[in-house]
């Protein structure tokens, strides 16, 4: 009854007209139920927090058990096929010719002079077909244990309901993306290990961070470094694959971030090196459309200007067979003269002065192509006042070295 319910609720004592009210409870009985209550109350509440501790520790173990799985199974899958290639193999003539968005994009195009620089040489007929033959033998067994990895993924993603999906992290979490991605920045700077460390580092907090713009196009990149650091082909074009999905995703959310065109432009060229010339040259339209887009979007960026620097200089020393192809694949092809490539390289000094080395050997070789003798003397004398590892993107310092002889030549 409301009587009993409440401590200090009176009832009347039946007693005529003059009867009066009394209490259920005594002072003293009130007091040790409201004393009761509150240590209810409080151990509800501390129940509460510890069940909410409990959801967050499981969270945390589940994402470090399916990234150390995921971590193994990809190791053994590198294992297995070092065992099928215990020799490094010998690298065809075709991977020196670097195609017209790859040089624009990774920096480790040769950059001797002649129409192999302009980046649609066609690659060694037979040991593509070899590269094919060996590729088809393999494809069974690769299929497996990239099913198996894309399952763990799967099953990954499921711990977290579709309604809980991690659009936006609580103070912990974001806090510790930050310090990821200051790390992340810190071993992509670094040397070979620290690359690699990089990778698996953001690898491993990909089930963590997967929803985060700021976290995935830093995944490419590293897929991308992977790229640059892996010998065996078919595990190039797995890392460059890898990271253009992840990019795909990512520019239907965020098609404004400038940082995710730039490496989808840098992974399509990557992916596409070892393409036949119409495949490269549609890749290099790509290339540029994106790149473009990041310059839209952040037009103080040195960097995008001196990939667009390199996409413009490889365009205009196409060699014969790579011009004919372009005419017969576009009514109106893509073009680009020395000059161009010359203001996009000159830009980059005016942003950022001393930003890249072998931004400087381009302009003086782009200065050479034009005439300009002393211009160009100037400039590789400035060129060589720069340490070996510059800001441009990784692989484009040592270009120099190979320049420089062209230039003796």
């Amino acid at each position: 009854s409301p009587a009993h319910a409440m401590p200090r609720a009176l009832v009347p004592v039946e007693e005529g007209a003059g009867a009066t009210h009394t209490p259920l409870l005594g002072q003293d009985q009130q007091l040790e139920l409201l004393e009761r209550l509150d240590f209810v109350v409080r151990s509800i509440v501390e129940l509460r927090k510890e069940v909410e501790e409990l959801r967050n520790s499981l969270q945390h173990l589940a994402v470090e058990i399916v990234g150390e799985v995921r971590s193994h199974l990809e190791e053994m899958q590198r294992l297995n096929r070092w065992r099928r290639f215990p020799y490094p193999r010998e690298r065809s003539d075709s991977t020196g010719s670097s195609s017209i968005y790859f040089t624009a994009s990774s920096g480790n195009a040769n950059t001797d002079d002649g129409e192999s620089e302009g980046g649609y040489t066609t690659a060694n007929a037979e040991s593509d077909y070899d590269r094919e033959s060996e590729r088809e033998s393999e494809e069974g067994e690769d299929e497996v244990s990239c099913d198996t990895v894309r399952t763990v993924r799967r099953d990954s993603l499921d711990l977290v309901p579709e309604d809980e999906a991690p659009l936006s992290l609580d103070s912990s979490l974001e806090e510790g993306l930050g310090q990821l991605l200051q790390q992340a920045d810190r071993l992509h700077s670094g040397d070979e290990q620290d690359r690699r460390e990089g990778f698996q580092l953001l690898l491993n907090n990909k089930l963590a961070y997967a929803g985060q713009r700021e976290f995935l196009w830093r995944l490419a990149r590293a897929h991308s470094d992977m790229w640059e650091l892996t010998e065996d082909e078919e595990e190039k074009q797995s890392y460059a694959s890898e990271g253009k999905k992840e990019l795909e995703l990512a520019l239907q959310k965020w098609d404004q971030s400038a940082e995710c065109h730039q490496w989808f432009a840098i992974l399509c060229g990557q992916l596409s090196e070892h393409e036949s010339i119409p495949k490269r040259i549609q890749a290099g339209c790509v290339f540029k459309e994106h790149i473009d887009k990041a310059i839209e979007l952040k037009p103080e960026d040195p960097q995008l200007y001196y990939l667009m620097g390199r996409w413009c200089y490889q365009v205009a020393h196409l060699g014969w067979l790579e011009k004919k192809t372009v005419s017969a694949l576009f009514e109106a092809p893509p073009t680009a003269t020395v000059q161009d490539a010359l203001q996009n390289f000159l830009r980059v000094e005016e942003l950022s002065p001393g930003f890249s080395k072998a931004g400087r050997v381009y302009i003086a070789k782009c200065y050479r192509d034009l005439g300009n003798s002393s211009a160009a003397a100037l400039w590789v004398s400035l060129a060589s006042e720069l340490p070996g590892n510059t800001k441009e993107v990784t692989g484009s310092a040592g270009t120099l070295g190979s320049a420089g002889r062209t230039w003796s030549q």
